[in-house]
């Protein structure tokens, strides 16, 4: 398992070192680089995110500041050019605090930190569990309770799912995969009708030229799936 990663710095220098460490660690995957802390913000809005190394001094929003607006902070390791600021850092339940300038060894134990705390929680809870009316999801620290009928659809991105669910303008993100997703839920009320995407068929209300369509979402049937689906249309089909 690697960490999704970003990196925010207002100093292009410093945003650079940070981003080739995290490149350069196995554990580690740079999932994107910020120079001010509102780009962070709209790509944490929907996306998952294991760690944050960050400055804590940059302008209009400090590190510190920027990790409070966070619902659900993921690990944070802070990298500061001043000392004095160590003990504030630690009050947000910092990983760690790196003074620059931070060698990759240093880095490096402060990136340990996290995959240890990380691999804890995760052990700690069970990713899904299922019976037959809804399921726990873990999602962004924590575990949500989903019930099968407020779910309209699941897509799989590339080390995460998205669920979707009625009455919710936002999608629940957890670090899953839809192989696993699909296994968990029962076969009679979800199937599978793309690699990327599971619906949820007693919420289908449209197809449209082999698409199910949600709102303004359109879900391609692809061909590995379209014969199964067919057969579901035709034992239900006036």
């Amino acid at each position: 398992m690697k960490l999704r990663t970003i990196a925010l710095d207002d100093e292009p220098l410093a945003l650079k070192l940070v981003a080739g460490y995290v490149q350069k660690t196995p554990f580690l995957e740079l999932v994107g680089e910020f120079d001010n802390p509102m780009d962070a913000m709209d790509f944490l809005a929907d996306q998952v995110v294991d760690l944050i190394v960050l400055d804590i001094q940059m302008p209009d929003l400090t590190g510190i500041e920027f990790t409070k607006t966070l619902t659900n902070p993921p690990k944070i390791i802070f990298t500061t050019a001043y000392e004095k600021y160590a003990i504030e850092g630690f009050k947000v339940n910092a990983v760690d605090y790196l003074l620059k300038p931070f060698s990759y060894p240093e880095f490096l134990v402060a990136a340990q930190k996290a995959k240890k705390l990380v691999e804890l929680e995760q052990s700690a809870f069970p990713t899904i569990e299922a019976n037959n009316q809804f399921l726990f999801l873990k999602s962004e620290y924590k575990i949500r309770r989903i019930n099968f009928n407020d779910i309209l659809y699941i897509e799989g991105l590339k080390d995460y799912v998205k669920v979707f669910l009625q009455n919710e303008e936002k999608p629940i993100l957890s670090l899953n995969s839809v192989k696993a997703l699909e296994q968990k839920l029962p076969a009679d009320r979800f199937m599978r009708v793309h690699r990327s995407f599971i619906v949820n068929l007693e919420k289908i209300a449209t197809i449209e030229r082999s698409r199910i369509v949600f709102g303004k979402t359109y879900i391609p049937v692809s061909d590995q799936y379209k014969d199964r689906f067919q057969e579901y249309l035709n034992r239900n089909f006036l």
